[in-house]
């Protein structure tokens, strides 16, 4: 797990041995246990090429070093990430003739791209990022995984392309363009994220989750390989009790290859189904204790520390804990923004970086429950997604709009859940409800906080292309290709890696999923808890205390805290003189959002921690080009 940092430059452009060090450095968090860097020529001396490394080691410690070059020094990569069958590629190269001088899985990149090109990146079971320059191809490729675990950020300008782990050193680069994209700011007030491949800068995009970019001689191209397998595989496993064992034997796999590490490695705990499944696996394939890390409050509704415990005891790890109070998230918090390069989505991104902080301490690497909602249907929009589509038949729209939708909004301040249920159901296209789901807002809430009529229209249609298959496989595609690595994985990423320490994640495994996209909706969702191919599977594993308790989610007493210790914090944010989203949004609107939610005569507890973060980001990226938005909006 590291930093990465290249850019291919022509002409004025380039840049010296010093700038390309000092960028890559501000990733040092990411890597704390080395550096390496390599400035060179394209064969005809008209691009300047620079690879920048931070290293945290985990696979072969002392040989893993990088940049790395292949033994003919014709090829050299920097790689942030880890492929876990590492070891199976190495054995079949080796039967091609390849030869290794490392134990590390970097080098078994070189040479599967030695072997198969392009392509050998869709044969790479883990989380990866990586830029390799090519001597005799003089091309560099640019790969990221499967999901999007591992970020890969590009800035394209004439003469220039520059490419990153994170958005803060594209940032520094010389010249850089810091104008705001506004409609990636648009996307943000709707999704509570930014969508790839957009971010909230102009100049800077992701490379989307399964693909690879390829720069050769001035021209820059991207190809998908992969498509998650709910978009193409029609269920075939019939027998519960079959796929039940099919499940089992594979999440068991995916633990144990993630599981290969040189380094001190632990788990994050959560006491929810997802982390103790994986714990109970560790447990079972190591002699040694395994170490849980957990965090949680004061506040006892929202702390599901006793849960961890209980799980803690029942596999005797080696357990450790850390409650955050208010005054110890507010120290954070900046560093958060900082980190992601985009406000902050999801107040939990906190604890996770605090609690990243406190394993770091004994270890370099944790596997975490992250993506097994996602795989098998685990949230309450999955199941619901089930009846909507009945629902649109059966209600029209004009009474819904009329009668229903009004009674929605006024429900209650303790019926927050029921109220995003009924405002998705309201929307009868996919693309607007999914965004529902997560935003908390409709597109014509956006219109009024921007006082502005904007088309609901997604920039990226990717994510809702698929139109057969049930509406629960339309979800998890649209989870698998937008909300997962453009804001779930981000705070995976992001947050453990501003800790120094790696996050592996069992259940986004291609195996995996290829392996449950084969089961019917009932396996998944067909339980009013959800994942009910993982809960039969860890039947006579986890108590059922743990196995049938309601889901609860990671959620933080923001709501608590934004009426008591953050109150002023938040009408500075808001509504003071020195507010910029006040001056961009329209600020009446924002005032009833704020002054209803804490008078409690609605939660408006998502849509104000979006708005505070994006306030935060503006103030710490300073970006320019706002003035436009404020025009637009008057």
């Amino acid at each position: 797990m590291c930093g990465i940092f290249g850019w291919v430059l022509a002409g004025s452009r380039r840049q010296d041995y010093n700038t390309l060090v000092s960028i890559t450095d501000l990733m040092a968090h990411r890597g704390p246990d080395g550096s390496g860097y390599w400035l060179g020529d394209s064969a005809n001396m008209q691009y300047q090429v620079g690879l920048g490394h931070r290293r945290l080691s985990i696979i072969d410690i002392q040989g893993g070093t990088q940049p790395m070059w292949s033994a003919d020094q014709k090829i050299v990569i920097v790689f942030n990430g880890e492929i876990y069958n590492f070891i199976e590629l190495r054995k079949e190269l080796a039967e091609l003739g390849h030869q290794f001088r490392t134990s590390s899985d970097t080098e078994v990149i070189i040479e599967a791209y030695r072997a198969w090109g392009p392509g050998a990146v869709a044969r790479f079971r883990g989380m990866f990022a990586f830029l390799l320059w090519d001597m005799n191809e003089q091309r560099l490729l640019v790969g990221r995984d499967q999901f999007g675990k591992k970020p890969l950020f590009i800035s394209e300008m004439p003469g220039a392309w520059i490419f990153s782990s994170e958005i803060e050193p594209i940032m520094q680069f010389p010249g850089m363009d810091r104008n705001l994209d506004h409609d990636a700011f648009q996307d943000y007030l709707l999704n509570r994220y930014v969508p790839g491949p957009s971010t909230l800068f102009q100049a800077v995009t992701k490379l989307s989750a399964g693909c690879y970019a390829l720069w050769q001689d001035g021209r820059f191209s991207i190809t998908r390989y992969y498509i998650p397998p709910f978009a193409t595989t029609i269920p075939d496993v019939t027998d519960f009790d079959d796929a039940m064992e099919m499940f089992r034997e594979t999440l068991d796999e995916s633990v144990r290859i993630r599981m290969r590490s040189d380094a001190p490695f632990g788990a994050f705990l959560s006491g929810g189904l997802d982390s103790s499944a994986i714990v109970s696996i560790m447990a079972r394939q190591t002699s040694d204790k395994v170490r849980t890390f957990s965090v949680g409050f004061r506040e006892s509704q929202y702390s599901e520390l006793g849960f961890a415990r209980m799980i803690a005891q029942r596999f005797d790890t080696d357990h450790h804990e850390v409650v955050v109070e208010p005054d110890m998230f507010m120290e954070q918090w900046p560093t958060a923004v900082v980190r992601r390069g985009a406000p902050v989505s999801e107040p939990a991104d906190i604890p996770i970086l605090i609690l990243s902080k406190l394993a770091s301490r004994t270890v370099k690497m944790v596997l975490t429950g992250e993506g097994s909602d996602e795989l098998m249907g685990g949230y309450p929009k999955h199941r619901a997604e089930r009846w909507i589509e009945l629902y649109h038949r059966i209600m029209p729209s004009t009474l819904h709009d009329s009668v229903i939708g009004p009674a929605v909004r006024a429900l209650p301040y303790t019926m927050r859940r029921a109220k995003i249920v009924g405002m998705a159901a309201g929307e009868r296209d996919l693309a607007n409800r999914m965004r529902v789901w997560f935003g908390g807002v409709t597109a014509e809430d956006r219109n009024a906080l921007l006082g502005q009529l904007i088309s609901p229209e997604p920039r990226e249609p990717y994510p809702f292309s698929i139109r057969t298959g049930s509406p629960v496989r339309r979800t998890l595609f649209f989870d698998q290709t937008s909300w997962l690595p453009d804001n779930l994985l981000e705070r995976g990423d992001r947050m453990m890696m501003a800790g120094s320490i790696e996050g592996r994640m069992p259940y986004m495994d291609t195996k995996l999923a290829a392996l449950v996209s084969r089961f019917p909706d009932s396996f998944l969702v067909g339980n009013i808890k959800g994942k009910l191919i993982l809960r039969a599977a860890m039947d006579k594993t986890i108590p059922k205390d743990i196995l049938l308790r309601k889901k609860v989610g990671f959620r933080i007493p923001v709501d608590e805290w934004f009426r008591g210790p953050y109150l002023d914090f938040l009408r500075d944010m808001l509504t003071s003189n020195a507010s910029q989203i006040s001056r961009i949004c329209n600020s009446a609107v924002i005032s009833e959002l704020m002054n209803t939610h804490l008078e409690g005569r609605a939660n408006n507890e998502k849509v104000l921690w979006s708005l505070v973060n994006l306030e935060m980001f503006l103030r710490t990226f300073k970006p320019t080009g706002i003035r436009d938005i404020r025009t637009k909006a008057a």
